[in-house]
């Protein structure tokens, strides 16, 4: 068997499709909360916190150039190193929801999924029941 025909056979299985379409799926979604996070809970967050802006929480690790804005953005631009802490807790939000929203998903496809019922158990062979019936009155 060729290379290139082990390599087709192997990428043609269906677990590796099925991971594939899970990684387009996944990265898909990601995108999804990452948006709902930082458009829709952080804003709601930082005001709650009197208009609190996690993203441009950081501190510079070296002085920053006069005239520079205090912004994340504009200190990275200026190439000063940064401690940028907001940005971390933006992203922890985000696998934190990420993950309760999969969990969701499980515990509801999981519910979804029918019982399903046991194979009946094979007839008992006469000769079982017959030494089950000897024992039974060994024991009286």
């Amino acid at each position: 068997m060729s290379f290139v025909s082990e390599f087709r056979e192997f990428a043609m299985k269906g677990n590796v499709v099925d991971l594939a379409v899970g990684v387009i799926i996944g990265g898909a979604f990601g995108k999804i909360v990452d948006s709902i996070v930082g458009d829709l809970i952080m804003p709601v967050v930082g005001r709650i916190f009197g208009g609190l802006d996690f993203s441009n929480f950081f501190i510079a690790l070296k002085d920053v150039p006069p005239g520079t804005a205090m912004t994340l953005a504009e200190v990275k631009k200026a190439g000063v190193p940064v401690f940028a802490y907001g940005n971390f807790i933006t992203i922890s939000i985000n696998f934190i929801l990420l993950a309760f929203i999969i969990f969701l998903m499980i515990k509801q496809m999981n519910r979804m999924k029918r019982a399903e019922p046991a194979p009946p158990a094979p007839p008992t062979p006469e000769e079982v029941l017959l030494l089950r019936e000897i024992r039974d009155n060994l024991k009286r």
